[in-house]
């Protein structure tokens, strides 16, 4: 659990209000016009500038802190990259997931080459602390050429049809996307991923807990995760 809470201090609005904000428009395809409207049927003029200043200000907090109390991730690493415009400009989001399907970590690289995917693996290794024990990628050289300098006593598969994991994992990004309708920046974009992902992992249900009692369990859990770390102090 993390030891340091968040401060909402100087802030007209109340810590509740806030961290609902934050956590409708990064768990749900919710534009920021979209959350002040629904805000505003509940009784509160909040503008969506607002709203966007709470998320730059609040969300990169809220997420190191799910992450902390983030259960161990598993053993065995689906690596993949998409494409996303900025601007105008062609970059590459590349996204690491468990088999749980459980988001390692994401970074926006300006290319798709060995050094962009030695970039992800030292950072994905030093992040998690250990090095897997399996890699499973698409057909792209660059992984196992990276794979081969970084860790080459990991098994490698690669295979498209093994990397639906990480294929997969790309859709509720595609969906925010739209909602967004594109990205401002690049650090505005590597920042909202961060959180996006943050926040998902947490109230996301892995395969392993698919009952309906279970469900329920899981999200009772994450909405007491939520609370902990966005407590007022």
């Amino acid at each position: 659990m993390s030891k340091q809470s968040i401060s909402y201090k100087r802030h007209r609005f109340p810590p509740a209000i806030i961290t609902h904000a934050v956590w409708l428009y990064c768990r749900f395809n919710l534009s920021l016009r979209e959350v002040e409207e629904m805000f505003l049927e509940r009784g509160f003029d909040v503008s969506y500038e607002t709203i966007r200043r709470w998320i730059v200000r609040f969300g990169p907090s809220i997420a190191r802190g799910l992450r902390r109390r983030q259960p161990r991730p598993g053993d065995i690493w689906h690596l993949d990259e998409v494409v996303v415009n900025v601007k105008g400009g062609k970059f590459w989001l590349w996204r690491a997931v468990d088999q749980n399907g459980v988001v390692l970590d994401e970074i926006l690289q300006r290319k798709r080459d060995k050094e962009a995917a030695e970039r992800l693996l030292r950072r994905l290794m030093k992040r998690q602390e250990r090095t897997p024990k399996r890699f499973i990628t698409d057909k792209l050289r660059s992984y196992g050429a990276a794979k081969r300098e970084i860790a080459p006593g990991v098994e490698h598969r690669s295979h498209k049809g093994l990397n639906n994991r990480a294929e997969n994992s790309h859709l509720p990004f595609r969906k925010r996307e739209r909602a967004m309708q594109g990205y401002r920046s690049l650090g505005s974009l590597q920042r909202f991923v961060s959180i996006h992902s943050a926040i998902r992992n947490c109230f996301f249900v892995p395969s392993r807990r698919r009952y309906a009692l279970t469900i329920r369990y899981h999200r009772l859990e994450a909405f007491d995760a939520w609370n902990a770390i966005t407590r007022a102090t």
